[in-house]
């Protein structure tokens, strides 16, 4: 029997977050403002986060998140991505609804597992794949109408955050999401090139996606770039839309009409979004399968990336040392 806390008929719902960094600390502002939610708990190895978070929001503060399992009705998982899987697995046995940051797992049998145990269990999990909700306040993706090509780029500087895996599953997940969220076809094709800056993991990558439809979705991510810049482009046979996220200009020349890019609150709308369906109110915007396609083709991505990125450079880093 795996389910052994549900969501209560009575009393407010009660919210962990494991992982109270930087982003962390954000989903602990996001429960505190849901009426009937009640940040219950954090959990985080950090000594001195868990002295300020006890300090600030006045709540349980644990180092190993094991101590809240049984405890929490949701959970916000926003620990290092290759965390995720165990974590995750943890609370859904425990009977907890858990909204994972990106990426929901490293590894496709781990996201498939995931999968198949959120739908056993009849929890919700969902991802903070939040872009999802910028997009979908433009209406894009509401048109059923498959682009011919897409364009994305996702460029900024070194910050040290999510270096314990690559740029592509650190930064390009998020604008695979997009892209699979669009183009409605299996991939058939990737091609990728590489380049490791600061350790065994692809810090800028390129890559060319081809799906059975025939659309094809170029992607460039890197964060060890000079400058910051982030943008999209779709060409359809009617015409081309392209956003630019930093000026927040929206370039539509197709007969569909757009609304304006108004970035909101994505990580407000993902947690209400996580709640309600916890509640049982709505389905979240962002399902784990649909997660778990983005992985699947991140890692065939990093596959083709790692192939361009010499041995030597690689081993030096204790990654592929045997072939160095």
């Amino acid at each position: 029997m795996f389910i052994r806390r549900r969501v209560p008929e009575q009393g407010p719902l009660k919210a962990a977050v494991v992982g109270v960094g930087a982003f962390g600390r954000h989903h602990c502002a996001k429960y505190r403002a849901i009426s009937g939610v009640e940040l219950f708990a954090i959990a985080d190895t950090s000594p001195e986060i868990r002295h300020t978070a006890a300090a600030q929001y006045g709540v349980l503060a644990v180092a190993d998140w094991r101590e809240l399992l049984g405890k929490v009705d949701l959970v916000s998982i926003c620990s290092p991505a290759v965390t995720h899987a165990a974590i995750v697995r943890a609370f859904l046995n425990a009977g907890a609804h858990v909204l994972v940051e990106k990426p929901i797992a490293t590894t496709i049998a781990e996201a498939d597992e995931l999968v198949a145990l959120a739908r056993k269990t009849g929890l919700t999990l969902t991802v903070g794949h939040q872009e999802r909700f910028v997009f979908a306040r433009t209406g894009l993706l509401d048109q059923n109408v498959q682009p011919l090509e897409i364009q994305c780029w996702r460029r900024g500087p070194w910050t040290g955050r999510g270096d314990d895996v690559s740029a592509v599953l650190d930064l390009m997940i998020h604008d695979l999401d997009l892209v699979h969220t669009l183009v409605e076809s299996p991939v058939t094709n990737v091609t990728a090139r590489g380049t490791t800056q600061y350790g065994p993991h692809a810090d800028e990558v390129a890559a060319e996606v081809t799906f059975a439809n025939g659309t094809v979705a170029y992607l460039d991510t890197s964060r060890i770039a000079d400058s910051r810049k982030r943008g999209f482009r779709a060409v359809y046979a009617d015409g081309v839309v392209e956003i630019d996220f930093l000026t927040r200009e929206i370039i539509n020349t197709t007969p569909r009409p757009l609304a304006e890019l108004e970035m909101g609150d994505p990580l407000g709308d993902a947690v209400s979004s996580f709640v309600a369906a916890a509640r049982g109110e709505a389905e979240p915007l962002v399902l784990p399968e649909q997660a778990a396609r983005a992985v699947e083709t991140a890692l065939l991505i990093e596959e083709a990336a790692d192939a361009t990125i010499p041995a030597l450079v690689r081993g030096r880093y204790g990654r592929l040392a045997a072939t160095a």
